[in-house]
Formats: C-alpha cells, structure tokens, sequence
C-alpha cells in the first residue's frame, strides 16, 4: 500500500509521538511510586547491635515458645511417641492419634536440641530415642514394610488413617530418623526407609514418586472418569504434589548428610530439578499438582511452600555442590520476591495464605508455619543480596514484629495456629496432628544462627 507524505501525516506521526512520551512519562512516574528505584531502596546497613538484639529475642523465642513449652510435655509415656493435641494453656487435649508426619517431626526437633545445644544433650538424647523407638517398634509396618500413614493412640490401624501409606509421612520418619546422628539404629531405619520408599514408589518413567500407596507398597493410580478427584490426606490421590515433592527432597538431604551413598545422591539430584524445574515456574509462583507426567493441575499459590521451598532448594544445592547453581539462586530469589509481591501484607506485615499467581490474595488468614518459613527465608534473601537492596531486611524486621506481638501468645507462650491478617487469634488449640514444634523450630534456630553470622565479631 502506497504511503503519501505530507504535512497531515507528519501531524499524525507527531501527535502519535507526544501521547507515547506522555504515557511513558506516566507510567514512569507511577513505576518509580509503586516499585522504589534500586537508590531508593538502599539504607544504612543494620549494626553488629541490631543484628544481636534480634538474634537474643528469636532465641529466647526458641527455647520459651518452642522447646521448653513442647518438650517433655509431648512425651506420651504410655502410648509411645508424641502427643501433640493441646489446649492454648498447654494441657492435653483428646488425641488426634499417632500420624507418621508429626511423629517423624516431633524426633527430628528433639535430635536438633541434642545436635545444637550441649548442655541440653543428656536430657534430650532419651527423647530421641523415645521418638526412634516408636517409630521403628510401632510406626514401621512389620509386614510389608514402610510407615503407616498413621495409627490410633494404640498402635492399631483405624478407619481415620486406613492402612495406606503415604510419601509425604515416610519422608519425615526419614527426615526425624537421619537427624538423630550417632544413633545406628536410627540411621540403619532410614536406610532401609529410603531403599523401600525407592522400590515401591519411584517412577522410572517420569521422575519423582508416587505419593498413595497400598499397603503392600502397590502405588495408587488415578481413575477420574466423571471428572471427579478423589482429595487424600496432601492432595488429589494417584496424582503428584508439590507438598509431598518438597519435602522428600528435604528428607533426603537430611539423609545424605550421613549417609552420602549414590544412589541417594542420584535421587536428590533428581528432586532437586524436578522441585525447581518443573513445580517452580516463573514469576516465581508453584504449582500445587500434578499428573504423574508432570503436567500442571491449576490450583492457587500458596506463599507460605514459596518461600519454603526457596531455602529448602538452596540447602540441597549447596549440600550437593557447595554452591548453590546460579539456576537454583534464581529461582529461590523469585519465589520470594513473588511472595512479596502478593502475598506480604503492607498493612500489617507477615505473610497471607495463598492466592493467583498475578491477583489479589484469596485467604488473607495467616497460618502460623507460613509466618516461620517467611521469617526464615528473607533473613536468607537479606544475607545474599542486602548489600544491593534493603527490602529483604526491612520486610524480615516486620515480619518478626508481627510474629512477636500476635503469632506468639505472650500470655501462655507457644504459636498461636492460626490469625486474622491483624493478628486477632483464630484458633485457640496450640498443637494438633498438623501443629508441633517443627516449623518454627528450624526457622528461630536457622534465623538466631544467621544473625550472629552476619553480626561478625565485635
């Protein structure tokens, strides 16, 4: 098509020309006001003082909401293992039974005291072994092998847990097993734990594992013909999960700290580029489930697995190869800024639930386990690149401050549940089949830790 060239056309193309400069001048300036500029953001860096204040206060938050408020309480002399259902004063409340996910977690924090805290080891190291009994005398299935999903307060199969097995359970039995280190027995159960998690459930086809097991072993396949997804315990059964995913490969990094065998290392290689590569995508969001292909099932975001699987991911990179890849800094450094981006509360600090991958929030509630995990993984965004952008530290600041005036019940000590997005509690009950000592237990000893570190000397 011919063009003419005349003055009405060089109106047009100027015209055209000023309203682009205008709207990129506009949305410049509404870019700078939303989004502060890198100068913007840069402050002075927190002092030796700061840094040792707030280690002093999550310590002390450590040991008086954490460790002397669920240790030796949760000790069930007569049953064996943990009981973990409690009241917000901390009596014990009717039990939710014996699960495979809280026994395997209540030995792994009780393992942590004994590895962290010397003058605490003598008490500690007969709760540990308290915890590796139960699950090696009670929680393994003598039969045919692997954990139970769970057990009534017997040790009896019931109709509440079935007699199935489930992945995301046997990975923390394992997770709880490797870390009580120095304990042969312990170790020699994690080992045959994994070996009979690889046989029965790995897919050779595919990667990763299937989740839902028969007793025997035999994995649980999918049948949907009326569109309708039969929900287990972590998610859709006969399909993948992120959930069940991210923590196999935390369990098994656990496990390779003292058992450094290959074919472990094979397989956490492997989960480690299915966690990042395939459940991570960007803007640094995850999908929550999966085909046993690896395709996508769409679901909502969860903010509190982001920023979770950020530090998860790094500790096995680094575990693996002493430096984490630059692919794995990238993706762990996106799943957190994508978390701040949606899900952090500007009002009131702290962490949302879940929402769109690029929308508002869908459950502003806050969940005590998110608030951890957020607390701990932007003390770890703030020690790699606070030198280049303060947000990481300001946001860690308010997060502990939200933590420290409403997750923390000031009055009878522990974490509340959950809370309102003010901070209002929602639920009473500060332990359940769900709730124990793990979450905020890894994240105030990795945060204390962290803290001195970047405080330095003196």
């Amino acid at each position: 098509m011919a063009v003419i060239v005349g003055q009405p056309r060089r109106d047009g193309i100027a015209k055209r020309i000023g309203c682009v400069l205008l709207a990129l001048l506009l949305s410049s300036g509404w870019c700078v006001a939303q989004q502060p500029t890198e100068s913007k953001r840069m402050t002075v860096p927190p002092t030796h003082a700061e840094y040792l204040k707030l280690a002093d206060e999550i310590q002390n938050a450590l040991y008086t909401d954490v460790i002397n408020i669920w240790f030796p309480r949760s000790v069930d002399h007569e049953h064996g293992g943990f009981h973990t259902h409690f009241t917000r004063d901390w009596q014990w409340a009717p039990s939710d039974g014996k699960s495979s996910v809280m026994q395997g977690r209540m030995t792994w924090v009780a393992s942590q005291v004994v590895l962290r805290d010397p003058q605490l080891k003598a008490e500690f190291l007969p709760i540990v072994q308290h915890g590796v009994t139960y699950l090696e005398n009670v929680m393994w299935d003598k039969q045919d092998g692997g954990f139970f999903w769970g057990l009534d307060d017997d040790g009896h199969i019931n109709p509440e847990f079935t007699d199935g097995k489930h992945l995301y359970g046997i990975a923390f039995c394992i997770y709880g097993l490797a870390a009580a280190t120095g304990d042969a027995q312990a170790l020699d159960l994690a080992k045959k734990a994994f070996l009979w998690t690889d046989r029965h459930a790995h897919d050779s086809t595919y990667g990763g594992y299937y989740e839902w097991l028969a007793r025997d072993g035999t994995p649980i396949q999918p049948n949907v013909p009326s569109g309708h997804v039969a929900m287990g315990p972590i998610g859709p059964v006969g399909y993948k999960s992120m959930n069940t995913h991210i923590h196999l490969l935390e369990a098994f990094t656990e496990l390779y700290r003292v058992w450094p065998e290959p074919a472990l290392r094979a397989r956490l290689e492997e989960m480690l580029a299915i966690v990042r590569d395939k459940i991570c995508v960007e803007p640094g969001a995850m999908n929550l489930y999966f085909t046993n292909a690896w395709q996508p099932i769409p679901d909502h975001d969860s903010f509190g697995h982001d920023v979770e699987t950020a530090y998860l991911m790094l500790e096995t990179d680094e575990l693996l190869h002493h430096q984490a890849s630059e692919k794995t800094e990238r993706m762990a450094k996106m799943l957190v800024d994508h978390a701040l981006a949606y899900g952090w509360d500007a009002s009131n600090g702290g962490f949302f639930q879940d929402g769109t991958t690029m929308g508002k929030s869908e459950s502003e509630l806050k969940e005590w386990w998110v608030q951890a995990e957020g607390l701990n993984a932007l003390l770890m965004m703030h020690e790699r690149y606070g030198s280049r952008d303060s947000i990481y530290f300001q946001r860690f600041v308010q997060q502990w401050d939200f933590m420290k005036n409403h997750t923390i019940d000031s009055e009878y000590h522990g974490l509340y549940n959950l809370t309102a997005a003010d901070g209002a509690p929602i639920t009473q009950d500060k332990g359940s089949i769900w709730k124990g000592g793990y979450h905020d237990g890894r994240a105030f000893w990795n945060v204390s830790s962290r803290l001195r570190k970047l405080a330095g000397p003196q």
